[in-house]
């Protein structure tokens, strides 16, 4: 493998952990009540 392989091999894999964290940070327990009021805020009359 030559140095470009495995710099595309590297930046794949670096931009696969970053989608996977991102993933990982909007779907967690934490943040679930926190994106539900929002939701329903969207439905609230002003």
């Amino acid at each position: 493998m030559d140095w470009s392989s495995i710099l595309y091999l590297a930046v794949t894999i670096g931009l696969f952990v970053i989608f996977v964290l991102i993933v990982i940070h909007t779907y967690s327990k934490k943040r679930k009540r926190k994106g539900e009021i929002a939701k329903y805020r969207m439905l609230d009359d002003d």
